[in-house]
């Protein structure tokens, strides 16, 4: 798993790193069961402090997505997976209705709508 962070971000560091992990298990680079970094290693990694992979820890911990056990480490947990993916359709919707009311207002109809869509989605290649 590779978290790539930028100090020119509107986004917190661990928003970042927080975001960048679910990311990854949703994508299943990570799986279920998969151990992460201990923070004071993931800490020193990512040139952070231990007290931001500990909040970042914690808030997974809280939304499902990782388990901690003392004296053994830190693990992903793909409880919460459905339920992430559903917030993420229901994101990807609401950009949709924005974008449908634009397209009716600039009178852009449905079939040139999709043609669109369907070429950007192409070209983006994923």
């Amino acid at each position: 798993m590779k978290i790539l962070i930028s100090n020119i971000s509107d986004k917190p560091l661990y928003q970042q790193i927080k975001d960048q992990i679910i990311d990854a298990i949703l994508k299943g680079e990570i799986s279920e069961g998969d151990p992460l970094p201990s923070i004071r290693n993931f800490a020193n990694d990512l040139k952070v402090s231990v007290l931001t992979i500990r909040r970042v820890y914690d808030e997974l911990e809280k939304e499902g997505f990782i388990t901690s056990q003392v004296g053994i480490g830190t693990f992903v947990s793909t409880g919460n997976l459905e339920l992430i993916r559903d917030s993420k359709r229901r994101l990807v919707e609401k950009i949709m209705q924005d974008l449908i009311q634009t397209a009716k207002t600039l009178k852009i109809t449905k079939e040139e709508l999709n043609a669109m869509m369907n070429i950007l989605y192409e070209e983006d290649g994923q």
